[in-house]
């Protein structure tokens, strides 16, 4: 069992400012809902910029690096503890936050086949009166109890009483998952009973009575484990489910001498239990894979001596080695030279990446071809593995709407079901004296075909398997609400910087005025900008690093609110803003410059020293490679796509004449926030940033998607997160939710259509007792095959 109390402090570096932006609200390993009074920031002791403190670094109108906290003001910065910290306000969270006072436990669960099965654990243990709050995650087989006082002993009986195991959390994941059960393992007590109904058979072809005699052993052989099931269930509060009407069904069908239908009913349903639990497996085989990922051991370096140990027992700052072909067991940062990895489990991009000393690689990321020593920088239960597999389990406790509508549905059915069941039975021979075991037949039969099971879980399979498929693929979807509310999306709003281009822009042009050398030029300006986290600041810092000179930091530097920055250097005031943010306007020449510059794209700042221009400096990013191809897939699935920036208009026309898609330019943060609600408005509208910067728009959009490393917490501000930080991935996340819908579609209209064609024939005496059973647990296995073909859904093409 895992608790803590709910109670954390959300931290962040000065660092934090930069576009990389890290915003970690974990605590030992599980998120947690906080209340705004706990958010608190901390500053460190790195060395800061004036304009970090005020995000207001304005070269071109652009903010995509500022961290913007004014006081009294977080409407920028809106997290929602727990599920997500940037929940858009178009997707609800169905999980209720606990009370402060309380503590969160958490439990393994072995035996579970289905969603419904933990639908069953969830209603076993809410009758429990300490619990407030309990849900199954059924993609990591995990229990997770808000209450207020320790309630191990009830939950671990409640649990076990349902026919289920528990299990104590483990420090590594990996210790967690279960051995995979084979199909022909599963596939024994199905066997067994078919075995038993053809000896059964070939004794009624030699003496009928005997073979009545036998096929009701037969029945009782397999009737035992699902009738026990059954009464534990209704022990802890689920009377109406399948195991209760399959049981009543069984004995009734003996009860009127339907013995060979009895033990048909009773192997049909075994069947399909089976291959459910085995569809089930496999959409939950992509998680227990990425759990697997990490290690139980790790090769500590200490005094030079090397020492096999617990990956539990590593620490900050240990060094570690790996060898060729082996996985890191925890987040680190390489020490010993350059060096590959293989990172596609993380990320589903197959090609090795490279890594220079200082770098930091995730947990589950294979050395390739040479052992290397790294310093651990992750805390215990606090690396990127650990970290994904969070946010699956937040994701499974926000359920689409569908899934929530159909839940509370099959709650009320299954009972109304067996009331007009018992009509059936009754009605026509008390009041038409009609014979009373064709009715009771009839009867049970419509019990049978009104099992819910095929409808109960034709929503959670599919989103099941896409979620999966998503992970698999690098994109981590927080829940069914998010990937239900892709498929609408109709038009999507991109930040520039950072999003469709690299966000390393470099300078491209230096124009001093006349009497001043570029050096000079480079010099005075980078003087200013040193130590900024802006990217058009550190790309002259870097311009001025490449040219070897040294770099006086300008004294009182400050940031000028939506103008630039300034300071003071050898007595003179040195101001570094974009042209349209000056006070005075540029003179006619300084002005045909800038506007020859921005109009083949690129971004201009002016330098001033006392107010006179003293010249111009151009900078231009790159495109991502997979900008252009992401557009076209796009457009292939009729989705609108939007440029946000706040830099200058002919830049930003440059750039979206390139993509071929619309712009908005010169754009404030809350201009920002304002496009997107004017998108919204008449359009599903997805905004995509860095997932901190961009937090007011992504809230205003109806879903939010974070461009990001999986090792990047600001992934937790976003409905949805790219973790391979490929462009390509917007369009398959759409298509793979469209997909979904359509499945869901697809297997309520199966679910429903079977039983109605099947409960007509039953009432009319067509069809009996082990057709009703095959067409629910047919119908079952149906949606359940029909669900797991997302794990191979087809990724939209490049349209050329």
């Amino acid at each position: 069992m895992h608790s803590h109390s709910h109670k954390e402090t959300h931290n962040h570096t000065s660092s934090c400012c930069s576009s990389n932006s890290c915003c970690s609200s974990t605590v030992a390993g599980n998120s947690q809902k906080v209340s705004d009074d706990s958010h608190t920031h901390e500053h460190g002791s790195v060395k800061k910029h004036p304009d970090d403190d005020e995000g207001t670094h304005r070269h071109s109108g652009e903010c995509h690096s500022t961290h913007d906290h004014a006081a009294n003001d977080h409407s920028g910065h809106d997290h929602k503890h727990g599920n997500s910290c940037g929940l858009t306000a178009n997707i609800s969270n169905e999980v209720e936050p606990t009370q402060a006072a309380g503590q969160r436990f958490s439990w393994i669960i072995r035996g579970m086949d289905c969603p419904s099965c933990a639908n069953k654990i969830e209603t076993a243990v809410r009758q429990i009166s300490e619990v407030k709050q309990a849900k199954v995650l059924f993609a990591t087989e995990k229990l997770v109890v808000d209450a207020n006082t320790d309630i191990s002993v009830a939950v671990r009986s409640t649990v076990e009483t349902a026919g289920y195991e528990l299990l104590e959390v483990g420090g590594n994941s990996a210790a967690t998952i279960a051995p995979p059960q084979s199909l022909l393992n599963e596939a024994k007590p199905v066997i067994i009973l078919a075995i038993l109904m053809a000896i059964s058979w070939g004794i009624e072809f030699i003496n009928p009575q005997l073979g009545n005699i036998a096929f009701i052993l037969t029945t009782l052989f397999g009737l035992y484990p699902i009738a026990r099931k059954s009464l534990r269930l209704m022990r802890t509060g689920s009377p109406f489910a399948i195991e209760t009407l399959m049981s009543v069904a069984a004995i009734g069908a003996i009860f009127i001498q339907a013995t060979e239908e009895a033990a048909m009913v009773i192997l049909l349903f075994m069947l399909g239990e089976m291959l459910e639990s085995y569809s089930a497996g496999r959409a939950r085989r992509g998680v227990s894979a990425l759990m697997a990922l990490v290690p139980e051991d790790a090769v500590l370096i200490k005094d030079g001596q090397k020492t096999t140990i617990p990956v539990a027992q590593l620490r900050p700052g240990d060094i570690i080695e790996i060898a060729p072909g082996g996985r890191l067991p925890t987040d680190a940062v390489l020490v010993s030279g350059f060096a590959s990895f293989d990172e596609s489990a993380l990320t589903g991009e197959s090609v090795p990446v490279e890594r220079n000393v200082g770098e930091k690689v995730a947990a589950g990321c294979l050395s390739i071809d040479r052992a290397v020593q790294m310093q651990v920088v992750s805390e215990q239960g606090q690396n990127a593995i650990d970290r994904i597999l969070q946010l699956i389990e937040e994701a499974e406790e926000r359920r689409a709407p569908i899934e929530r509508f159909i839940d509370s549905f099959s709650r009320v059915y299954t009972p109304i079901i067996m009331l007009i069941s018992a009509l059936v039975i009754i009605i026509p021979p008390i009041f038409f004296s009609a014979p009373w075991e064709t009715w009771i037949y009839r009867g049970l039969t419509l019990l049978l075909i009104g099992c819910p099971c095929a409808l109960v879980i034709s929503t959670p399979a599919a989103i099941t398997s896409a979620l999966a498929t998503a992970t698999r693929r690098g994109a981590l979807i927080k829940g069914g609400a998010a990937l239900e509310q892709l498929g609408t999306i109709t038009t999507i709003a991109l930040d520039k910087t950072g999003t469709l281009t690299e966000g390393k822009p470099h300078v491209t042009d230096l124009i001093p005025v006349e009497g001043m050398t570029e050096i000079e030029l480079v010099q005075i300006t980078a003087s200013v900008e040193v130590g900024s986290h802006h990217p058009l600041a550190k790309a002259v810092v870097n311009k001025a690093e490449a040219l070897s000179l040294g770099i006086v930091e300008a004294q009182d530097r400050k940031a000028l609110a939506g103008k630039g920055v300034e300071g003071v250097l050898d007595g003179k005031r040195i101001l570094v803003s974009a042209p349209n943010r000056l006070d005075i306007p540029l003179d006619s020449e300084w002005q045909n410059k800038v506007e020859t510059l921005e109009a083949e794209g690129k971004t201009v700042v002016v330098t001033l020293e006392n107010d006179r221009v003293i010249g111009l400096t151009a900078l231009q990013d790159t495109l991502r490679s997979d900008a252009v191809d992401t557009m076209s897939m796009l457009k292939a699935l009729n989705v609108n796509a939007v440029m946000l920036t706040g830099d200058n208009p002919r830049a930003a026309s440059a750039i979206a004449g390139q993509l071929g898609m619309e712009y908005r330019a010169g754009l404030l943060p809350e201009d920002k926030v304002t496009a997107v609600m004017a998108l919204n408005r008449n359009h599903s509208t997805m905004m995509v940033g860095d997932g901190i910067n961009d937090a007011p728009a992504m809230k205003a959009s109806s879903i939010g998607v974070a461009m990001g490393s999986g090792t990047d917490v600001a992934l937790e501000t976003a409905d949805a997160a790219l973790t391979h930080n490929r462009l390509t991935g917007l369009a398959e996340i759409i298509a793979l939710s469209r997909a979904t819908r359509k499945i869901i579609r697809e297997n309520i209209a199966i679910a429903l259509g079977l039983k109605a064609i099947f409960l007509v024939t039953s009432l009319l005496g067509i069809t009996g007792l082990w057709v009703a059973v095959l067409a629910d647990s047919g119908a079952t296995a149906l949606v359940t095959a029909n669900a797991v073909r997302l794990l191979r859904v087809k990724l939209p093409q490049v349209k050329k």
